[in-house]
């Protein structure tokens, strides 16, 4: 046995594509990702990955709920690894209601500084449980679709789904 850390983890499909989510000892929830389960692995390569459905569950049912339209808002418990920093702009990004934008000067703004906006686009990329964190309903200045790790067309789609109340 390694002296490794044991996260755990499962892939499950959604009108969006593959989607993982990897949960700590405890089921909070430590990252996740669109697409291939490598991008979990390298968010995580410190530790030992196990797949469980089962400690994963609540965490499946939640997002299935968000792709279904009964679901606004997530309520698993998180435990991103960051900065002081990241977790801060993360807890502003959690804050953003379901259907709505905010620009990264915004969101550095509601920092306390608006001169932070590149600094909250460096977090926003560096957000480790993407979607539960919605990192996508940032956006530039002027309204464009910027900055989003899993490409621009998941970002639209996303926040179609938001604004729709349905997948598109």
């Amino acid at each position: 046995m390694s002296g490794k850390m044991k996260y755990y983890y499962d892939t499950f499909s959604t009108p969006m594509g593959e989607f993982s989510v990897a949960v700590d000892e405890a089921g909070a929830v430590v990252a996740t990702t669109f697409g291939s389960t490598a991008r979990l692995g390298q968010r995580l390569d410190e530790h030992d990955l196990v797949r469980n459905a089962q400690r994963t569950a609540r965490a499946r049912r939640e997002v299935t709920e968000f792709f279904s339209g009964r679901r606004r808002r997530f309520t698993l418990p998180l435990a991103p690894s960051g900065t002081p920093f990241q977790k801060r702009a993360w807890s502003v990004l959690e804050a953003i209601p379901f259907g709505q934008t905010r620009t990264y000067g915004q969101v550095a703004e509601a920092l306390g500084d608006r001169r932070l906006a590149r600094a909250v686009g460096r977090a926003s990329a560096a957000n480790p449980v993407c979607l539960l964190v919605p990192c996508h309903r940032v956006i530039g200045a002027g309204g464009a679709l910027t900055g989003f790790a899993y490409g621009m067309e998941l970002k639209r789609r996303l926040l179609q789904h938001e604004q729709k109340g349905s997948v598109a």
